[in-house]
């Protein structure tokens, strides 16, 4: 948006709610930056912490497994013990035991572990440890865990047993950097250390005083739960994926936040209410007719930047692919020119295109571990040293831990990226789900019997109330157009209501049935 030769970035986040889950699109510009997808009832979630019980110590590894009710038991390494950990055995052991500490002010701290000591000298088989999900469960890796707790607010972080106070990096100034520890130093309780996050910048002692009040509350919650939660199971729950994403990233540059579900705008609109009352009223139930991603542009966006050819302006491309060890990418200028005078200032100005637009795959597809790119050879020094510029710049905004190595010699650029959850994956090309590939369909009459049979069975042997059937809209319009309409004589027949649900991202002959619980019905 231009105003007066003044130009405004448009952030806006969409919040879409499924029967299975829900999505959540960063938009800027209308451009598509970050997708997240939160299923209901999901497990394992980072920042969760659970109850563990060591299954089995590894000194070769210097690692433990741990059972933390996941099919596969979690790992658990010496560095990710954290300097406290006999503390926090401790305060386990005597809060079990029967004692309570909801104040860590008379709590005597025990001696920090050796950084190059060895698991066997701090565990034991079948010992209990409070542990927090560091990286949800990968492919066929079971979760990553850490036992240094530590509990995130929107302005800072409180880590008990320890009485340190760090600034994030991102604050620059010094005199906001001294200004924010002494304030912190004022109201921090006793034996909490406290991590001072970038959204604190130029915020006031209230604020940041009642942010902290909030997370001593949730400490206090652990130790009352920590009492009586069974060995394997959850103590304390991170806050919902929706919730996190804008505890994190929420800022006055937002102008939109747009849901489409009734019940999640009403808890989008308290939640930050709570947090920043003053940005309460950009956010919006949407009621238009076409699903919320269509009406602003997400699902096509989708659709073409989450295949294996990704194009970008000019007419250039990537070739992005994936393997278990690492994702390579490769920068095609496509029918750029490439006439030999212009050769090198065409790669640079392909390169520094591909730059932004790899930036931007890489947090929309939450592409982590190593990505190695290959840029188009450049010789030039000076316009190695502009690629490599730009890719840092563009990067700058990426939440996750990342590092970039300047370009090889080969012309490659490493890129290393924190994975904490499974890669968004999309697929783009497939086998199609109606035919399975033969090229022919059942006619839709006979789907609609199909429908109709497991209607019958659902309702009459099954005695389900309150169902949802999920249709294409073609379907769905079929089934509820005219009088009565075939739903309406479900309801004559059965005496029970279907909710019928358009869902345009189906095939033509796809459909689901779910319960009230929003569960698929299986048969």
């Amino acid at each position: 948006m231009v105003l007066k030769g003044i130009y405004f970035l448009v952030k806006e986040l969409l919040i879409n709610s499924t029967p299975s889950g829900v999505t959540i699109a960063l938009l800027k510009d209308k451009q598509l930056v970050e997708l997240h997808q939160e299923q209901r009832n999901k497990n394992y979630a980072v920042g969760d912490i659970y109850l563990g019980r060591i299954k089995k110590i590894m000194p070769g590894l210097n690692a433990a497994f741990v059972d933390v009710g996941y099919e596969k038991d979690a790992f658990l390494h010496y560095l990710d013990l954290g300097p406290q950990v006999r503390s926090l055995l401790k305060i386990t052991k005597e809060i079990r035991s029967g004692q309570t500490h909801n104040d860590l002010s008379n709590f005597r701290s025990e001696q920090d572990i050796n950084k190059g000591g060895k698991i066997t000298e701090v565990l034991t088989k079948n010992q209990l440890i409070p542990v927090q999900i560091a990286k949800e469960p990968i492919s066929t890796k079971g979760p990553r865990l850490s036992s240094d707790i530590s509990l995130a607010g929107r302005f800072v972080v409180l880590v008990p047993f320890s009485d340190s106070i760090s600034i994030s990096k991102k604050i620059k100034s010094s005199g906001e950097r001294t200004r924010l520890k002494k304030l912190i130093e004022s109201i921090k309780p006793k034996n909490f250390g406290v991590i001072i996050r970038t959204v604190s910048e130029n915020k006031g002692v209230a604020e940041l005083h009642a942010d902290l009040n909030e997370l001593v509350a949730k400490w206090e919650e652990f130790s009352r739960r920590l009492k009586t939660t069974e060995p394997s199971k959850k103590i304390l729950g991170e806050i919902d994926r929706t919730s996190s994403i804008l505890r994190d990233i929420l800022n006055p540059d937002f102008t939109n936040i747009h849901a489409d579900d009734s019940s999640l705008y009403e808890e989008i609109r308290s939640y930050i209410h709570n947090i920043a009352p003053e940005q309460e009223k950009i956010v919006k139930l949407y009621k238009g007719k076409d699903p919320l991603f269509e009406q602003f542009g997400v699902e096509k966006q989708i659709k073409n930047l989450f295949g294996r050819t990704v194009n970008f302006h000019g007419g250039a491309y990537l070739i992005i692919e994936h393997t278990e060890a690492l994702h390579v990418i490769d920068v095609n200028s496509g029918n750029r020119t490439n006439s030999e005078e212009n050769q090198e200032e065409n790669a640079l100005q392909v390169n520094i295109e591909a730059a932004k637009e790899i930036a931007r795959q890489l947090r929309l597809r939450d592409m982590g571990g190593i990505i190695v790119v290959d840029f188009i050879d450049m010789h030039k020094p000076t316009n190695r040293k502009a690629l490599y510029d730009e890719l840092r710049k563009e990067m700058a905004e990426d939440r996750a831990k990342h590092t970039i190595l300047p370009p090889s010699k080969f012309g490659l650029v490493q890129i290393t990226r924190q994975r904490v959850r499974p890669e968004m994956n999309i697929v783009t090309v497939e086998k199609c789900p109606t035919c399975d590939g033969t090229g022919e369909i059942k006619a839709s009459i006979t789907i609609i019997d199909d429908i109709e049979n497991n209607i019958n069975y659902i309702l009459e042997d099954q005695n389900e109330k309150g169902i949802t059937l999920c249709v294409h809209p073609y379907i769905a319009a079929y089934l509820t157009k005219g009088f009565p309409s075939l739903r309406v004589k479900w309801l004559f027949k059965h005496s029970k209501w279907v909710k019928i649900k358009p869902v345009t991202s189906y095939a033509l002959t796809e459909y689901h049935f779910f319960n009230p619980n929003e569960e698929e019905i299986s048969f």
